[in-house]
């Protein structure tokens, strides 16, 4: 059997989750039809889902047409989970970009659009909802080739004809490829079929497939049906027209590999969904992650029109689900890599908040779940304070603050509240400044020597580190100690935040060799540990980094905006109020594109205001860009353990 990873998007209430349940309904998988509004869908799982009626973890449902099993990917359509959303683009096939007949091109169908171009995912648009009352598909059409195609863009050819939309009883009508309509489009891309119809010849329909199908793969057509998601219109023509117009999965290689994206902990037990790219993955298969020793696939089920069943083994174009290696994350490879399947890096979330348990008593339980979920999510990056017993988790937006508390609830059964959103902000090294400790001199009980010397580092240099002491001088054991130090005293500034980037050497080292009484057993008062090292070097950090200086930075956002040319001056008068910089602006047709910067702490400001600004037609994309100094006075994160820069009280509270 040959399968298709098909990818469903869509904005928020456009019905993408509707469309994933009325084509399982019309291939015969399940005998009735689930609603968004009841929450009795198939791919809509947790509560929060069925209560806002939108979709908020990716999803996976099968059915069988014509010989090929669709997978189909059921993916987020709020902003919030764009990285969710790029997760499991990376695994796909291909993708139908769903869009309404009613409210046409909307600001996150623009956003899902241009991460379909990046990634050079082929991409089907399906305009839904032709039922509803001012429903128009041509201009919908005509809004499609304007704002996602463009005039630089791909080919967008209608296969599809409608009849009394805006009406319960709308109808839609298959467009052949050998209408003069389709063939058209399509010898702008081949001169042979060109030549063919000018001179008349008969173009077969196989032929015009073949071609039709090439195109859409090269991402240089676009095809548009409409339908109704509701009433089943249009959507025997879809499911006819997915093997017509993409071509399924095909192994790139004969080694074993295959990507996971995503991770779940549904039933207590933690799950990677993974897609096969080539070869096999099979159970009791040992599976090694970031050079650990492998772990075997203790338990195996490949995506099935019933749902997961369990199986021995899954080949290439499979959807899978693994258990056993619980270092996977999302991300991995099992196996080879597959050239070009890789997803970009996310900026980290420039937001945070604290999150409590409703009952006290379950604080334990809140640090297991979230140390979970952010093994899960890496961009979760969760913070403990075990003085004050806080937890804090980074977020990209309000929204996803909520999943997260629905997700404890529901799969760890931990309700519970959350703090107010922060900033998230950065500490930069400023100069240079060094410190030694030597093992003679007893400032501090550690017995080792160390000196370290802090210089600042370009931003996304990460730590750098030098060594100008021999590396003979002492066993790498305490090497790595020291360095384990460092990445501590870097963890939290002079201010109390981060330092991403730094170049830290060390330049003297020294230790006690492992000694003992008279053929006694080991004696650690006399003998140098590791943890001499890892304790003394965030003291050392600490007093270079009082030399150098460090200044606290606030996150800015690079951002892009559609809007309409009319929307320019209440959208620029705004963007100066809100500190934000315009860098670029370009015209097309009676569109603008902004692009510039904003600090992320006026970010949320301005986009509650952008619909009435725009008339809703406004499309913001920001990401994470550079931090710049905070003017004023600096704001300050209360430190988690004790301050490095005293002595007495770190040295009592880090016993070697």
């Amino acid at each position: 059997m040959h399968f298709l990873n098909l990818g469903i998007l869509a904005h928020v209430d456009a019905g993408k989750t509707s469309l994933t349940e009325r084509l399982l309904f019309e291939s015969g998988t399940i005998g009735s039809l689930g609603r968004v509004d009841l929450g009795t869908t198939r791919t809509d799982s947790m509560e929060l889902e069925r209560r806002r009626g939108i979709t908020i973890r990716t999803n996976v449902a099968a059915f069988v047409r014509g010989g090929v099993q669709v997978n189909l990917i059921d993916t987020p359509g709020h902003s919030d989970f764009i990285a969710e959303v790029e997760r499991s683009l990376a695994v796909l096939d291909a993708a139908i970009l769903v869009v309404s007949a009613v409210e046409g091109v909307q600001p996150q169908t623009v956003v899902l659009w241009r991460a379909l171009r990046r990634l050079d995912v082929p991409t089907l648009v399906f305009v839904n909802k032709i039922d509803r009352p001012g429903a128009d598909s041509s201009r919908v059409v005509a809004e499609v080739r304007r704002r996602l195609a463009g005039t630089a863009g791909p080919d967008v050819v209608m296969l599809s004809r409608t009849d009394a939309e805006g009406r319960p009883d709308a109808a839609v009508e298959a467009v052949p490829l050998a209408s003069d309509a389709v063939i058209e489009v399509l010898t702008r891309h081949d001169d042979d079929v060109l030549a063919d119809a000018v001179n008349e010849r008969r173009l077969t329909q196989r032929r015009l497939a073949t071609l039709t199908r090439t195109l859409v793969g090269r991402g240089v057509l676009v095809p548009v049906l409409a339908g109704s998601a509701l009433t089943g219109a249009g959507v025997r023509e879809l499911l006819d027209g997915l093997s017509r117009l993409f071509a399924w999965a095909r192994p790139a290689a004969a080694e074993s590999s295959a990507l996971v994206f995503k991770i779940d902990h549904d039933g207590g037990r933690r799950t990677a969904w993974v897609r096969v790219f080539a070869g096999e993955v099979a159970l009791r298969q040992g599976v090694s992650v970031a050079g650990e020793r492998p772990r075997r696939i203790t338990a195996l089920r490949r995506a099935a029109p019933e749902g997961f069943v369990s199986a021995t083994c899954v080949g290439a174009g499979e959807v899978a689900a693994v258990q056993g290696p619980d270092a996977l994350r999302i991300g991995d490879w099992i196996g080879t890599p597959i050239a070009g399947r890789v997803t970009r890096e996310f900026p980290p979330p420039g937001l945070e908040a604290i999150v409590e348990p409703v009952d006290p008593s379950r604080r334990g339980a809140l640090n297991r779940a979230l140390s979970e979920l952010a093994q899960s999510d890496p961009l979760i990056n969760l913070r403990v304070d075990p003085d004050r017993g806080e937890l804090a988790v980074s977020l990209y937006g309000e929204v996803q603050k909520e999943v997260i508390g629905s997700l404890l609830a529901e799969q760890f059964d931990v309700p519970t509240r959350f703090s107010d959103t922060t900033i998230v902000h950065v500490e930069r090294v400023l100069g240079s400044g060094a410190a030694v400790q030597l093992i003679t001199e007893r400032f501090t009980q550690y017995l080792a020597t160390l000196g370290v010397r802090v210089e600042s580092a370009p931003p996304g240099a990460g730590l750098v580190r030098r060594l100008e002491a021999e590396l003979g001088s002492m066993p790498p054991a305490f090497f790595e100690a020291a360095w384990e130090g460092v990445r501590t005293g870097l963890a939290q500034g002079r201010h109390g935040w981060a330092i991403p980037d730094a170049v830290v050497t060390i330049t003297h080292t020294g230790y006690y060799p492992r000694q003992s009484h008279a053929h006694q057993t080991f004696n650690k008062n006399m003998s140098t540990v590791g943890a001499d090292f890892r304790n003394l070097a965030p003291m050392l950090v600490h007093q270079a980094l009082a030399q150098a200086g460090t200044a606290v930075c606030e996150p800015i956002e690079r951002f892009t905006l559609d809007i309409p040319a009319s929307a320019l001056a209440a959208v620029t008068a705004t963007l100066g109020q809100s500190e934000g910089r315009i860098a670029d602006t370009a015209q097309h047709d009676d569109r603008l594109v902004l692009s510039g910067t904003l600090p992320t702490r006026r970010l949320l400001e301005f986009s509650r205001g952008l619909p009435d600004l725009t008339r809703g037609e406004g499309v913001l994309q920001i990401e994470i860009d550079h931090d710049q100094p905070v003017i004023g006075t600096p704001p300050v994160r209360r430190r988690i353990g004790p301050d490095p820069l005293d002595g007495e009280v770190w040295c009592r509270e880090r016993p070697r």
